[in-house]
């Protein structure tokens, strides 16, 4: 009962209540803005939040997160641009539920079926993540390396894009966080004599450059790109039988975006189009989906914020990131000295009760802002980008350089922003890679240890079976989708230029 007192007792603080406030409207803003995302803006609000004690730091970056999600569907449904990615599905009916004049009913269902969302997955997260830490507090060595090789193999299917491409750039992460001295050996890699290196590369100016800068040079592409917008009166909340249509799809896809945000690396964006398409295929009125049917507001935007929620449990009981965004929260935990797991919920047990404190008031916070103020934060995509980016870059190079005050994080940074540009031209995402820097470090430290304790010989991986178990899960995420599609040609038989005919 104490931890659980402690933890909501930053409800009574003020400096910890004004930064969640603060997280909140900022993961709004950021949300509505197309281009910006909530992983964006954490990885630009973490530099900062070095100076804070590590509650509010971690609480305010929570907030920001749940609030980000959200914050995409005012956009999506006035000017039919997600502010998101997770947004997106919900313009598939917001836009034209707006078009047909109920822009204020389609943003009303938008916000309280998000929040109901996050609501259930945070209580799923307060019990599952201690339970969940409780297994892990057996494993040893080898059992983490087998973890963090089954998260970076749900890489394969991250965001529906290529999963070559995937693996590829969580193996680039891996390949980025070998630099610097290995504490094994004692040897130098890759560090070409620059004394800032030799302790590796600073997580902070990687993440800022691969989310923020590459944004800014693939956004100059459209610069003058104009969009259709909504005139927006009022805010309606959902009637009674608006709730009597969609009650199920909410709490259908307030568990399928809680199963997602477990699942390492999969994250709010597939748990939105899962929770739309889940929403169709249930609904009655599913041939009329796009065309502004309700339930199609309420499924994926119940789905992407309740996965804001379940991401955080494999991120605080087993060091493993559920998403992106709660990669980039990881290593602001990292940065602030909490090691998550085992030894988390032992020692700052109050942690856990603080984000989930955080997180709650954000989903009630951005009710009330969803519902009064959208109308004033759908204005804020009225800002030029002319304007808009180059404070984006002045943010950029004040938050790289302010962890170590060195320039050499700004070239890091800058570095960063051009090979994540350079890399998504070609299909490769940021997320892979922000993930393999995150666990990097697990993943050799633990190999490491492993074969200490197993005096190099790899085979006695063999001998223990939680590891083995991991590994099993790893070979099927990666390797499910060409066996299935196997399996499936076998049994509908040969094609007819198979056969010849």
């Amino acid at each position: 009962m104490d931890p659980i007192l402690t933890g909501f007792g930053i409800l009574a603080d003020p400096i910890s209540l004004a930064v969640i406030l603060l997280g909140t409207i900022i993961g709004v803003l950021v949300g509505a803005l197309p281009g910006l995302s909530s992983s964006m803006a954490v990885a630009l609000l973490l530099p900062f939040t070095i100076y804070l004690e590590p509650v509010p730091a971690i609480s305010m970056l929570a907030a920001l997160y749940c609030a980000g999600t959200f914050g995409g569907s005012i956009t999506a449904v006035l000017i039919n641009a997600p502010g998101a990615p997770p947004a997106a599905a919900t313009a598939f009916d917001g836009f034209p539920m707006a078009q047909r004049g109920e822009a204020g009913r389609a943003l009303g269902m938008a916000a309280v079926s998000s929040v109901i969302g996050g609501i259930i997955s945070l209580l799923v997260m307060v019990l599952a993540a201690p339970a969940l830490a409780k297994i892990a507090h057996s494993f040893g060595p080898p059992e983490y390396f087998a973890l963090a090789i089954f998260g970076l193999s749900m890489l394969a299917s991250i965001s529906g894009k290529s999963p070559v491409k995937n693996l590829i750039g969580g193996a680039l992460g891996l390949l980025i966080a070998t630099v610097g001295v290995d504490l094994t050996t004692g040897v130098e890699r890759f560090t070409f004599d620059v004394p800032e290196l030799y302790e590796g590369i600073s997580f902070i100016p990687i993440l800022i450059g691969l989310f923020a800068v590459s944004e800014l040079l693939s956004q100059s592409d459209v610069i003058d790109q104009a969009k259709e917008r909504i005139n927006l009166t009022a805010i309606k909340l959902p009637s009674r039988d608006d709730f009597k249509q969609v009650w199920k799809t909410i709490l259908r896809s307030s568990g399928i975006g809680t199963f997602i945000g477990i699942l390492p690396a999969e994250g709010s964006t597939m748990a939105a189009m899962i929770g739309y398409n889940e929403a169709r295929r249930w609904s009655k009125n599913g041939d009329k989906f796009g065309t502004g049917e309700i339930e199609g507001i309420a499924g994926p935007e119940a789905a992407n914020n309740a996965a804001t929620g379940g991401s955080m449990v494999p991120t605080l009981a087993l060091g493993i990131p559920g998403s992106a965004t709660a990669a980039v929260i990881l290593g602001g935990l990292q940065i602030h000295g909490i090691r998550p797991g085992t030894y988390l919920f032992e020692n700052q047990p109050h942690l856990l009760y603080s984000i989930f404190a955080a997180m709650l008031v954000a989903n009630l916070v951005f009710l009330v802002f969803g519902l009064a103020g959208a109308k004033l934060f759908s204005r804020i995509s009225l800002i030029p980008r002319t304007f808009l980016w180059p404070a984006v870059f002045a943010l950029c190079v004040v938050g790289a350089y302010g962890v170590n005050q060195s320039l050499v994080d700004v070239t890091i940074m800058l570095i960063a922003g051009f090979i994540g540009f350079w890399l998504k031209r070609y299909g490769f995402g940021a997320a892979p890679i922000i993930m393999g820097v995150v666990l990097g470090s697990l993943v050799e430290n633990s190999l490491a240890q492993s074969l200490i304790i197993f005096d190099q010989d790899v085979s006695r991986f063999l001998g223990r079976p939680v590891a083995i178990l991991f590994f099993v899960l790893a070979a099927l995420s990666i390797f499910y989708k060409p066996l299935f599609g196997a399996v499936h040609r076998m049994r509908s038989g040969p094609t007819i230029s198979q056969r010849g005919e």
